[in-house]
């Protein structure tokens, strides 16, 4: 049996899909079907029921990702340990971030560590929802819950805190609130409820109930962006936006608390450049902390 054609099945097991497999490994469409097609020869049993809109696993192929994911688990390690004795980090590492955390606060960071480790490649995902560690999404997530289930190292990265805020443009057409109260004379802008991928964005049912959007962003950079042009308060991170000058906190008294947390598979432990990534994020996060509070 190739391993490499099993590092294909777990691709396209992960995916769901031969084309999105395809595109992930910078595989022609039409090479990886005939690899399965090998794979399922050599093991004599069928893998994927193929269809149209995608691959489901057979139950043979059920029990074979069992066994398959063993096999990356022992090549992942036997690649750290034969990678001890090089000083290079190199490789690539994804990391899946809230876009708010990825955007404004690791991307322009991020290169200090490429900079540091020039053969190490590193891919940041800042996008608005979850990452799956086990289909390998992200080699490293960041998340806002503690993570609690899965196979997983993880480990709490920094508290940070949220308040209200407007524009100063907005405030100079409409009165600031003194009250909870008030927030309801005003236009506020929220979450688009059906896209909030985790009961801890729910930040308006901490201050009011019925928020009641008339501007709803599912994206925390797309809420700042929306308060900056004067469309109205929103609950914003204050670490983003007591940085830009245009907009004022209000109602100072109320303060949201939330977490974010680092995790990654338990396979991918013995890799040195996740733990390199990993520690990169724990020192600059530590030594900022204060503004996240």
């Amino acid at each position: 049996m190739n391993w490499d054609d099993v590092r294909l099945f777990l691709a396209v097991a992960r995916t769901g899909q031969i084309l999105a497999a395809s595109r992930r490994l910078g595989l022609n469409h039409a090479t990886l079907s005939r690899r399965l097609t090998l794979l399922e020869t050599a093991l004599e049993t069928r893998l994927f029921v193929r269809r149209t809109n995608g691959c489901e696993l057979t139950e043979e192929g059920a029990r074979f990702l069992i066994s398959a994911e063993r096999m990356e688990a022992e090549m992942l390690s036997a690649q750290a340990v034969l990678g001890q004795g090089l000083s290079a980090i190199s490789g690539t590492v994804r990391i899946g971030a809230p876009d708010g955390f990825g955007v404004s606060f690791l991307a322009p960071r991020l290169g200090t560590l490429t900079a540091a480790h020039p053969e190490l490649r590193i891919e940041l995902v800042p996008v608005p929802r979850s990452f799956s560690l086990s289909h390998r999404e992200a080699d490293i997530a960041i998340t806002i819950e503690r993570p609690e289930q899965g196979r997983l190292v993880f480990s709490k990265l920094t508290d940070y805190s949220l308040g209200l805020y407007a524009s100063k443009t907005y405030l100079e057409q409409n009165p600031a609130p003194q009250s909870v109260e008030d927030l309801r004379q005003h236009r506020r802008i929220g979450y688009v409820e059906d896209l909030i991928f985790s009961p801890s964005l729910n930040f308006t049912a901490e201050i009011m109930r019925d928020w009641d959007a008339t501007f709803a962003v599912s994206s925390a950079i797309g809420q700042t962006e929306a308060v900056r042009s004067g469309a109205g308060i929103c609950i914003l991170h204050d670490y983003i936006a007591r940085n830009d000058p245009s907009l004022v906190r209000l109602l100072p008294e109320i303060s949201i608390r939330r977490s974010y947390w680092t995790a990654y598979h338990e396979n991918a432990r013995q890799l040195a450049r996740v733990r390199t990534v990993v520690q990169f994020l724990q020192d600059i996060v530590a030594k900022e902390r204060r503004s996240f509070l």
